[in-house]
């Protein structure tokens, strides 16, 4: 069995055809899906995808893209986190690649899902791009080891991830890592210890080989799993075996 650690499935183009998506995920073993929130008013639904499917989680957190939104204060997010499919606050972090400017704001945000995250007890879900030693700084800074969490799709270095890993954090790989220019993710999936990693989609986005530029869904991870099984020569059934324990032993308030 195999958990997508990262999917929006509220997304329109996904949560139109969810029945087909389930469907998918149950023949290609997909057991688990956790749903990924981007901003505040969009949460309910990624809520209500949780409550309504068992094998669903939730998260809840803005996205260091979304400007001038709704910002996030800690006491609305332990609000928004104090139910039992909640399993992870995020996704948070900071993007200097698609935003460029004074970015305090980004900087000010993270701090504040850091925060809540400490404060109720459950992991943070991280995307840092054009970022990492900012990223790197506020999650030491903010104790964000006292939580853990993963490092979503991750795209940098090994340097960047074995820091990551010190802080209790997992590295989470996304389709990404089937792309054949893509030679310095594989080198890091080949390298980064298997009782710290993750495989997710990131759906809609980023779907793999061989259905790059295509709509991605929850069924597709088992490509992200069955390419670093070949990037470190193991079995599928290893890394689908391990993954899947470190979501559960990551994300503790979930249920397999």
């Amino acid at each position: 069995m195999l958990v997508d650690s990262h999917c929006h499935l509220n997304f329109p183009e996904l949560l139109a055809n969810l029945p087909a998506i389930k469907q998918s995920m149950q023949d290609n073993e997909v057991g688990h899906a956790l749903c990924i929130s981007v901003t505040l008013p969009d949460f309910p639904q990624v809520l209500a995808l949780a409550e309504n499917n068992d094998n669903f989680y939730a998260s809840v957190g803005v996205h260091p893209d979304y400007e001038n939104i709704e910002e996030p204060s800690v006491e609305g997010l332990l609000a928004l986190a104090n139910h039992p499919k909640v399993v992870a606050i995020g996704e948070t972090g900071l993007d200097y690649f698609r935003l460029t400017g004074d970015l305090e704001w980004q900087r000010t945000r993270f701090r504040t899902h850091i925060r809540a995250a400490i404060a109720c007890g459950k992991p943070l879900v991280i995307h840092t791009r054009s970022a990492a030693d900012d990223t790197l700084r506020i999650m030491r800074e903010e104790n964000a080891q006292l939580v853990g969490g993963v490092m979503h799709c991750f795209t940098e270095n090994l340097d960047v991830a074995m820091q990551a890993i010190a802080l209790g954090f997992y590295i989470s790989f996304s389709g990404i890592v089937t792309f054949k220019n893509a030679q310095s993710i594989k080198d890091v999936a080949r390298q980064v210890p298997l009782n710290r990693m993750l495989v997710e989609t990131d759906s809609p986005y980023l779907a793999p080989i061989p259905y790059r530029g295509k709509t991605n869904q929850p069924s597709y991870v088992k490509h992200v799993a069955e390419e670093i099984a070949q990037l470190r020569g193991i079995s599928f059934e290893e890394i689908s075996a391990a993954t899947t324990e470190n979501f559960f032993r990551l994300f503790k308030h979930a249920r397999a």
